[in-house]
């Protein structure tokens, strides 16, 4: 019997992750899913525990490894109506994460939706801002933008089907995609009560890599926008004042403040860097992609639903 949606993750390497994912995913409501493994050449024990809940494991060469064509993959072996995409490190909030998720499909004309993300403990606090930045606390039934994030996103498969993930890009495949989709008549949604806690536990260098790469898809998809020098200046100047702000409101400033200054760095010198050019960039795809809309305004959706006790399980 073919199951409503396929669950696709990525993985190099999580054993210290994806268990907990797989748990998360155990305790979900809905329970009409397969779990798919793409694995890129693991050296620790992330298969044997995939093994171990029963997923099915799809091997890629680590040489082949493109952020796309791993999704690819993975979704390939899947036979699913509906393809939900996680990545290896994040878990799920809820039991109705999976419902939540694919609720937005109901609206024949979403092609893709994507729900929350929040950092624990061992994510840096600039990223807590920047989550709550880019995936705020209300959702949006039909976005003017084609924002999304794999690391918690569902896709139809017909749709892939006939247009799937751009394997040669270098990062923002799930963008590239909704891009497509948008501009096929069709919407993404954003659902925060799909919520998921996205850990992250980068060194400077990750966090350079990840925002320079992203910087080199981004430009291919808007060749005609730049990041030049100044650029760099201001998002870096003006994100560092506006986290420590709120880190002395909070009362983190002392034990978060380096933080802040080298993550903001390498988040914008890695854009930069991904760019090489001088030039100016639109203040419209400066609010759609450095200052995106709702930001802090509006009141969280009360949810009458207990979190996963994952200490319980």
């Amino acid at each position: 019997m073919t199951p409503r949606c396929s669950i696709v993750i990525r993985a190099f390497n999580e054993g210290k992750h994806i268990g907990k994912l797989l748990k998360g995913i155990e305790q979900q409501t809905m329970r009409d899913f397969e779990v798919i493994l793409v694995d890129s050449g693991s050296t620790d024990d992330t298969r044997n525990i995939a093994e171990g809940f029963g997923v099915k494991v799809v091997h890629i060469d680590p040489k082949e490894f493109t952020f796309g064509r791993s999704l690819n993959r993975g979704i390939e072996a899947a036979t699913g109506e509906f393809v939900v995409m996680a990545s290896a490190h994040v878990y799920p909030v809820y039991p109705d994460w999976l419902e939540q998720l694919l609720q937005p499909f109901e609206d024949a004309q979403v092609a893709c939706a994507y729900g929350k993300q929040r950092g624990n403990e061992s994510n840096k606090y600039s990223e807590h801002q920047f989550f709550r930045q880019w995936f705020p606390d209300q959702s949006v039934a039909r976005q003017s933008i084609p924002f999304c994030n794999n690391a918690n996103s569902a896709i139809r498969r017909a749709l892939w089907e006939v247009h799937p993930y751009d394997e040669e890009v270098t990062g923002l495949e799930d963008l590239v995609w909704a891009k497509w989709a948008m501009s096929e008549g069709y919407f993404v949604s954003y659902a925060a009560a799909a919520e998921i806690i996205h850990v992250h536990e980068e060194v400077p260098k990750q966090v350079y890599n990840r925002y320079r790469r992203e910087a080199m898809t981004f430009k291919q998809i808007y060749p005609e926008e730049k990041f030049g020098f100044g650029h760099f200046l201001e998002l870096f100047f003006k994100n560092v004042l506006s986290d420590m702000g709120t880190a002395m409101r909070e009362r983190k400033f002392f034990r978060v403040g380096w933080s802040i200054v080298w993550f903001r760095f390498m988040q914008f010198w890695g854009t930069f860097q991904g760019y090489r050019q001088p030039s100016s960039v639109t203040e419209r795809l400066r609010k759609v992609f450095y200052y995106p809309p709702g930001i802090g305004t509006g009141d969280a959706e009360i949810r009458d639903v207990q979190p996963i006790r994952y200490d319980d399980l």
